[in-house]
Parts: structure tokens; sequence; C-alpha cells
């Protein structure tokens, strides 16, 4: 629920603020599926957050793969659960706090962002979802603190030298590059199958606007009067087109095409299509100065994670930690 964070709010360390902190006994309601340092985790909290991912993978999945799909996210999903109570004990550990105007801007953001501003329509989701305001309030303070510790965790500059991100670059060329193409228009005539002598008085016409546009008349006019397909308003424009984008036949005629070249005509069923080859692109690779900023930023995000994982880690040495 609310997944996404909304609202702005300092994440520094002058939003920790030594104070002392007493952490609430933990209520067994169902079974457990885990226990940090004493604090329980249990199934229902499991389920809870993994449900608009299960709901995702029970339309694509059935039968024992579905099974192993759910246990798998589940899986995932009680490893997050135990890394963010591990966060927020050690929160507690260093006797910090997050203000109550900062968990307070948050809500009112949520109820600006995703409500409009009326919070009587987001009191009664609330309701219809079964929760309170204090543990709504509940929740959203424990997001900002584990946002809130992560960042100052997690510190260093992370950003790849250019020698790293060259080294990607040419270890992924697969990953930029750009297939062949083809700026295609077209027409499409379709004949009647009900009628006898259709497809020989259609045949023939194509011929005829083919045989026009071979002779200098503007291909998109002629789509514009002759075409029967959707494209036809726009002079059959197809624009851009890659060997994916269209049928075999059609694929293998537009690709043998030279630029400003007219196709023969082709016979699809009942159809009849005649291509136009504006302009044509060789199959390349995008360059390294248009692709460098976002390899940058990927490869940092790489380096953060890990880390993330390393401080996780070390928390996890020192934690007693069971899962059912």
């Amino acid at each position: 629920m609310f997944s996404k964070l909304f609202g702005s709010y300092v994440l520094a360390l002058s939003l920790l603020i030594p104070a002392v902190v007493r952490a609430a006994d933990p209520q067994v309601i169902d079974g457990i599926a885990a226990v940090v340092n004493g604090d329980v985790i249990t199934f229902s909290q499991v389920q809870e957050v993994a449900a608009p991912e299960e709901q995702t993978i029970r339309q694509q999945y059935q039968g024992q793969e579905l099974i192993d799909k759910i246990k798998e996210t589940r899986l995932a999903v009680l490893n997050d659960l135990v890394n963010r109570q591990l966060i927020l004990q050690e929160f507690k550990k260093k006797e910090y706090k997050i203000p109550d105007y900062v968990v307070e801007q948050q809500v009112a953001g949520i109820i600006k962002d995703e409500f409009g501003g009326d919070r009587q329509a987001f009191m009664r989701t609330l309701t219809a979802q079964g929760y309170s305001m204090n543990r709504f309030r509940d929740m959203e303070k424990d997001k900002i603190t584990v946002q809130v510790m992560r960042q100052n965790n997690v510190k260093g500059t992370f950003a790849p030298p250019p020698t790293e991100i060259e080294a990607y670059y040419n270890a992924n060329k697969k990953e930029f590059a750009t297939p062949e193409q083809v700026k295609l228009r077209m027409i499409v005539l379709n004949s009647d199958p009900l009628v006898s002598d259709s497809a020989a008085s259609t045949k023939q016409m194509a011929e005829e606007i083919r045989e026009k546009a071979k002779q200098g008349a503007d291909f998109a006019t002629l789509a514009k009067t002759y075409s029967m397909d959707g494209t036809a308003e726009n002079g059959g424009d197809w624009g851009w087109v890659d060997e994916k984008t269209l049928n075999q036949d059609l694929t293998k005629a537009a690709f043998a095409l030279s630029a400003k070249e007219v196709s023969p005509c082709i016979q699809i069923g009942d159809s009849y299509y005649i291509l136009y080859c504006e302009e044509k692109k060789t199959a390349n690779f995008i360059p390294l100065t248009e692709v460098r900023d976002g390899i940058s930023k990927k490869l940092e995000q790489v380096q953060r994670q890990k880390a993330t994982q390393r401080w996780l880690d070390g928390l996890r040495e020192k934690a007693y930690i069971k899962v059912y």
C-alpha cells in the first residue's frame, strides 16, 4: 500500500537526533515466519507485502511453476523484512529518532499527491484497507527510518572511472546495437473473396498504381488516394521499421529495396501490397558518447547495492536470526 515515497524530507544525520526509544513487545497474531533478535516477523506480514507481486504471478503461471514462483517471491520478501527489522533495530540501538514533523510532512505529501489533497478520501481508503491513521503513520515512519539509515551508513563516491565505463561498453556491445531499419511507406489493396473477378481486378489496379509510383508520382499522395489500410491518411507512412515489425514476406521485400525504390506488387492472401523505401539505416552501435552517462549510473548503482549489502551482512553477523 502506498509503495511510493512522497514528500520531501532531509535525509541526513541531522534527522538522527539521540533519544531514548522504547521498543514495544512483539505480539504474535499468527504463524511465525522469522525471529530477528527477539522481534517476530509473521506469515501475515510476508503475505501482505508479497500480495501485489503474487497477483501478477497468478496471471502468468499455473500448476507447480506457480507454486515455485510464489515460494520464491515470499522468500525474497521475508529476506527484505529481516533486513528491514535489522535496520530498525540498529536505529533504536543508536538511540536516534525521526522528528514527528517529518512523518507528518510525509503523510501530507501522500494525501496531496495521491488524493488531490482530499483528506476524507484518504481516510476512507485507510479504513477500507484496514489501517488506522496511527498504524499508517508508524509504517511511514519506518520507511523514512530505513531510508535515512541506508543513506547514512552507505557513504562514499561510487562513480566508476572512465576506463570501467569503456570496458562495460566493449563487453556489452549487443546492448547498444541498433538494427538495420527501413523508412517505409505502404499501399494496401484488399480484394473481395466473395466476388469472382475481384482478385484479378485488384491486382490490375495494384500494378497500375505501382507503375505510377515508378514513373515519379508522389507515393504518399497515391497512398492517401488508394490505400485501404489504417495508414492511408498519413500517406501510408510506417516510419522506421526493423526486421521484427512486419511479417516475413513483407520484411523480405522491404529490406531488399534501395532508398527511393518501389517494390513489386506482393500478394498475401486476398491483399496486394506496394512498398516504398524512403531511407535505409544499416545495423550499427550507439556511440559510447551517447550512452556514457547511462552506463555510469548503472555501474554506480551496482556498487552502491554492493556496499549496502556489505552493511546489511555486517548487521546480520551480529544478529540472532531464525527462519521458520
